[in-house]
């Protein structure tokens, strides 16, 4: 069986802009959209806090050492795309641009099972050492435009991960990078779903 290529197909960005939801006026750095994509590789900066030209707002969600960065495998935009579609929310030949998840590495080639809590991805000239699941906020269910977004999410397992800064550097859509494997206790996709179970009994 071929051996997989995990590659940076985008990183993606926003500064902090106004969401109204329900009403209500919140700020938020979900709207991410490409600052380096496969047609244009620009090099971004890593930092320990996050890319540059990010902005976080609220770092009990995305934000701090630990989530300064948060990767979503591409390989799950055809199901969101869909369900959108379904929701009649948009078309369905209506694609989906990368950082619609709110991630900041857009990646191909390692999914929510393949990778555990304490991996590294090692890039050329960056380090980046998975940290825990994505929690699916109201924010990201605004975004996606419909009611059961985020119930899609939990059942799904795609929550992508956060990404803890152990190396600064830089990165440019493209790359490929090479996963070091760490304790190997426990993978993304059986925490978030254990969460997830959990958040629906209590």
């Amino acid at each position: 069986m071929p051996r997989r290529v995990a590659r940076l197909l985008s990183i993606n960005t926003a500064r902090a802009a106004p969401l109204v939801i329900e009403g209500r006026r919140v700020m938020s750095g979900i709207g991410k959209r490409s600052a380096s994509s496969l047609d244009a590789p620009e090099r971004l900066a890593v930092k320990p806090l996050g890319i540059d030209g990010d902005e976080q707002v609220d770092a009990c969600v995305h934000g701090g050492l630990s989530k300064a960065v948060y990767a979503y495998p591409s390989e799950h935009y055809p199901f969101w795309q869909t369900v959108r579609a379904q929701a009649q929310v948009a078309g369905w030949d209506e694609p989906l641009p990368h950082g619609m998840m709110g991630e900041n590495l857009t990646l191909s080639g390692l999914l929510e099972g393949d990778v555990w809590v304490g991996d590294v991805l090692r890039f050329a000239d960056c380090t980046l050492a998975v940290s825990e699941p994505r929690r699916p906020c109201y924010k990201f269910q605004h975004v996606m435009g419909f009611k059961h977004a985020l119930k899609m999410m939990a059942q799904s397992g795609f929550s992508g991960f956060y990404l803890a800064v152990r190396v600064p550097g830089t990165l440019a859509a493209g790359e490929s990078f090479e996963l070091i494997p760490g304790p190997r206790e426990v993978n993304i996709r059986e925490l978030f779903l254990a969460k997830m179970r959990k958040d629906a009994a209590s």
